[in-house]
């Protein structure tokens, strides 16, 4: 039997062009399936009425609106809970005569003139969200990154740095001479010695590739490219890069950078302790570090602090700097050392140098025979002369 509308639900006194009555489907919330209805608008809420004859009574107040927002859209209307009643109204002129006759709720259902602003506000929270994306990766994750790196124990770089090492450095490639691997640790213990006590046990590995090119690793690794030791002319110059090298994980400029630069896992491992994280994320660091730039802050403390290091330790600050402007010469090959062309000016960071060595106030003394450099730079003389795989 159908509802009746009741005392109070006559028509509206509209008002000239408010349309009362529209074409609509009715959905009872059991099934998908759309009945043919008519919707007319009263003075308390909605009549519907299904082709088949029966009669549903919609107060607006216990009326939701739940499409309708965009150009295009269909409006649909909802009542009840969970397994809700709806009507759906394909003409959008139906919410111009809906807020005109349900006058004291119609801030219950969107006004159609306010259609171009939800699109502009619409793509204003998209411009907003990416604008939040590209703050957080170029401010929010080096600000993480800088909280992060100094405060993670050495024990966790140490295990970044092994994994690290195990891509870069893997057996196969490291040059092993013992006694010439001696001559190299002589001259990173006297380097570190030199300076301020340092928490990590420094391991240098000669890796058997031709790139005029060294990287420090989180945790006190540093790897040395057959080609910067064959292109070197003197101990010292060798020396030089290896001082630039230990500041840079004094400084924990590498552990910092990794952490920017590879996925936000090793970020949270970070910031959480994690001590599995380092170990799952070494192919990942491996690959960032070998097309890291560091910044020029960065570059300019590994420099100088590297110079006072050699001076420190009485090792001539000419390698260094000679080492420098031997790169900086001409065109320099295409396997340069990388940094020379990410960092600071070559010739801004050379004059630099040279007024720091000219404060050296003790004599340099000798690094190491020309017998046993010869020696050194032959490291991997018995080892394959491999090249990098694809």
């Amino acid at each position: 039997m159908a509802a009746l509308p009741g005392e109070g639900w006559g028509a509206p006194a509209a008002s000239a062009g408010t349309r009362l009555e529209w074409t609509a489907y009715y959905l009872d919330g059991q099934t998908a399936i759309r009945h043919p209805a008519t919707v007319r608008l009263m003075r308390e809420g909605l009549e519907v009425t299904t082709a088949g004859g029966w009669t549903r009574l919609w107060p607006y107040r216990a009326i939701r609106q739940t499409q309708g927002y965009y150009e295009g859209e269909e409006v649909r209307l909802e009542r009840g809970g969970e397994l809700a009643e709806a009507i759906v109204v394909s003409d959008p002129a139906f919410l111009r005569s809906l807020r005109e006759t349900a006058s004291q709720t119609a801030s219950r259902f969107h006004d159609p003139a306010r259609r171009g602003q939800r699109v502009r506000l619409t793509i204003l929270a998209g411009l907003s969200a990416l604008a939040i994306t590209a703050g957080a990766y170029f401010w929010g994750i080096p600000a993480f990154a800088r909280l992060a790196a100094p405060r993670v124990p050495v024990a966790w770089e140490e295990s970044l740095g092994r994994a690290v090492m195990d891509q870069l450095a893997p057996a196969d490639r490291v040059c092993a001479d013992p006694g010439r691997q001696r001559l190299l640790d002589a001259v990173v213990g006297r380097l570190v010695s030199a300076g301020p006590p340092l928490p990590y046990m420094f391991r240098v590995r000669v890796v058997n590739r031709p790139e005029v090119n060294a990287l420090a690793a989180p945790g006190g690794y540093i790897v040395v490219f057959r080609g910067l030791l064959e292109r070197a002319r003197t101990p010292e110059e060798l020396a030089g890069v290896l001082a630039h090298e230990i500041e840079h994980v004094a400084h924990r400029h590498t552990t910092r950078a990794l952490i920017q630069h590879a996925s936000a896992g090793l970020l949270l491992a970070a910031l959480t302790g994690d001590m599995t994280g380092p170990l799952a994320y070494g192919l990942e660091s491996a690959r960032v570090l070998g097309q890291l730039q560091y910044s020029r802050h960065a570059e300019e403390e590994a420099d100088q602090d590297g110079m006072k290091r050699l001076l420190a330790a009485r090792i001539a600050p000419g390698g260094m700097i000679g080492f420098f402007e031997d790169l900086d010469k001409g065109d320099p090959p295409r396997n340069v050392l990388r940094y020379l062309s990410t960092h600071p000016s070559t010739s801004d960071r050379i004059a630099v140098l040279k007024a720091q060595a000219n404060r050296a106030q003790a004599p340099p003394t000798q690094l190491m025979s020309e017998k046993d450099w010869q020696d050194l730079k032959a490291i991997c003389a018995a080892s394959p002369q491999t090249e990098p795989k694809p």
